[in-house]
């Protein structure tokens, strides 16, 4: 639930302009995005130096350690299997991307790996690859991630990405397919992380309470996602402003970086938008809850014939009511290294 496209449709940047070393993830021009975006956007994949929703007090386990294979031999079930896939998840983007480790790509990803990326190829040997120009051309980058979520055969990861210290960095969403307990398919979206934002948070804290990343008990997935589900429709689709009302709860906060925060500012930033766009139609792609987070993948498409903006708009649901929104916006490009689109 985004109003990045106001901005970007009146010729105005959504963000300030890029750091240094971060234009290979938002500009679609020239030569050099392509190489080094090409293998920063497959560090978006990055997901991790470590999962928020079962960290523990247990002292931290040694670089490499096998955490999926304990996850496996503590348990089995849904629950089990959930968190086996963002162990997996974990494993592989931190061994590739920060210690060189590509033997975990031939472990726990399937060598027909596809890829929505447009910079990456498809393929785990195009993993690997991208792992080792990383490492090569940004050896200090860093990553925190924020949430990790995982629901049926899918896992989403939000993280913020720094290129080089001292700078902003990305705010990046990925999202995993998994098959046969192992990663086959990848799609993500990027945004620059702005000097201000227009509500005083970050793209990326909790504020709402509890103050915690993990999501909440799984008993409440089937009824949040319904929820947001039903909220998307009603607000995005038929762009019924009256679902606020229905579904946002007054303690609203905000981190999309161009919207105010409350439910005061999301009704006049999308009541804005709706008037500038009436023909604008945002389609969902993908919906992936746990507990009390929901995450919606959708591409949004501001006016007819125009290839539209990749989004994923990620809803926190504290009693019955949506109380917090973070979301990422990048542009669909023309042309891309595969022939997968980005949804």
């Amino acid at each position: 639930m985004t109003n990045t496209a106001i901005r970007r449709s009146t010729d105005q940047r959504v963000y300030d302009p890029p750091e240094s070393g971060e234009e290979s993830l938002v500009t679609t021009a020239s030569a050099r995005r392509r190489t080094l975006a090409a293998a920063l956007m497959a560090v978006a994949l990055t997901g991790a130096a470590a999962v928020p929703a079962v960290a523990s007090a247990a002292p931290p386990k040694a670089p490499g350690h096998d955490r999926a294979a304990d996850i496996l031999r503590a348990g089995n079930g849904e629950s089990a299997r959930l968190g086996y896939q963002k162990a997996v998840a974990v494993q592989v983007l931190k061994g590739v991307f920060e210690r060189g480790d590509a033997s975990v790509v031939d472990r726990f990803v399937r060598p027909d790996y596809i890829q929505h990326n447009p910079l990456a190829p498809d393929g785990s040997d195009a993993l690997k690859y991208f792992g080792a120009v990383q490492r090569q051309q940004y050896p200090d980058l860093a990553y925190g991630i924020k949430r990790v979520t995982s629901e049926g055969d899918l896992v989403l990861v939000h993280s913020n990405i720094v290129l080089t210290p001292g700078t902003r960095g990305v705010a990046a969403f990925d999202i995993f397919r998994f098959q046969g307990g192992k990663i086959a398919e990848h799609w993500d979206v990027l945004q620059a992380v702005p000097a201000t934002t227009a509500n005083g948070n970050d793209m990326f804290s909790t504020v709402s309470r509890p103050r915690t990343e993990a999501p909440g008990p799984a008993w409440l997935t089937a009824y949040n996602k319904k929820l947001v589900t039903a909220f998307v429709d009603r607000l995005l689709a038929k762009k019924d402003m009256s679902a606020i009302d229905a579904y946002v709860g007054p303690e609203y906060h905000q981190h999309n970086p161009n919207i105010p925060d409350g439910v005061a500012g999301v009704k006049a930033g999308l009541g804005a938008y709706f008037t500038q766009f009436p023909q604008l139609r945002i389609t969902p792609k993908r919906i992936i809850a746990e507990g009390d987070l929901v995450a919606v993948h959708s591409n949004y498409v501001a006016t007819p014939g125009t290839r539209g903006q990749a989004v994923v708009d990620l809803f926190r649901v504290r009693g019955g009511r949506i109380v917090e929104h973070w979301d990422a916006v990048q542009e669909v490009p023309e042309t891309s290294a595969n022939d997968n689109t980005m949804f």
